[in-house]
């Protein structure tokens, strides 16, 4: 490493740890709307009602069908366009704009959303209806069945699936840096701008988003092991 590099590390290193803590706040915020979203799109895709499943499949489907980065310039210029004409119609002229975090979280969650609504069908699914029947029989209302029977199960079932679509949403959040939301890409890019080192760190942060990973990956085994605790492997 040359001199330049090492100095260069030495000033703008430093960055990099809040953009690191950034994209971990869009990461946890998008991944909770994304279940629930996820959880709302599989239990419509499971209802009587055809209107229903009818509109979680096309959300699932087109959703799926398109990049995250279009996804979010529809939302970030097109809802600043909506937002301004709504203002004019109330007589304000100055510009208004989506706030680029709002944007990045809910683009990236109602993405992952159609992710999870198919892994929260399948963990539905996957709960045997023996048990709901005889949670029937037994007596129990439907919220009580929900409570008890349904979503602890589906929660164990879910959790291998949700795994997967967090190291993939964690690292999907690197399109917000070109909405201004400064999380680590964002940040790798100021540096490496004010250095002219954009080697140097977008290596470090393609290192901290695999220390990231690694460590997520790490939790969601750690989870799924508690949450099989008891359970009678075949």
């Amino acid at each position: 490493m040359s001199a330049s590099s090492i100095q260069a590390f030495r000033d703008y290193a430093w960055m990099l740890l809040p953009g690191l803590g950034m994209t971990v706040v869009v990461g946890v915020v998008s991944m909770a709307i994304a279940i629930i979203l996820g959880i709302t799109g599989a239990t419509a895709k499971l209802a009587r009602p055809f209107a229903a499943r009818a509109a979680a499949q096309a959300y699932t489907t087109v959703i799926r069908g398109e990049p995250e980065l279009i996804l979010l310039y529809l939302v970030f210029f097109g809802g600043s366009r909506v937002l301004q004409q709504i203002a004019t119609l109330f007589g304000y002229t100055g510009y208004v704009e989506v706030n680029p975090f709002a944007a990045g979280v809910f683009t990236i969650g109602f993405a992952y959303g159609a992710y999870a609504t198919e892994v929260f069908r399948g963990a539905i699914i996957a709960v045997p209806k023996g048990q709901i029947e005889a949670a029937k029989a037994a007596g129990m209302h439907r919220w009580l069945i929900l409570r008890r029977i349904l979503m602890p199960q589906v929660w164990r079932f879910a959790l291998p699936g949700l795994g997967n679509v967090w190291l993939v949403l964690v690292k999907a959040t690197a399109v917000t840096s070109v909405v201004g939301v400064e999380e680590l890409t964002r940040k790798a890019h100021l540096a490496s701008g004010a250095t002219h080192q954009a080697f140097l760190f977008y290596l470090l942060s393609a290192l901290l988003y695999l220390v990231l990973t690694a460590v997520s990956a790490a939790v969601f085994r750690h989870a799924e092991r508690r949450a099989n605790r008891g359970v009678r492997r075949a």
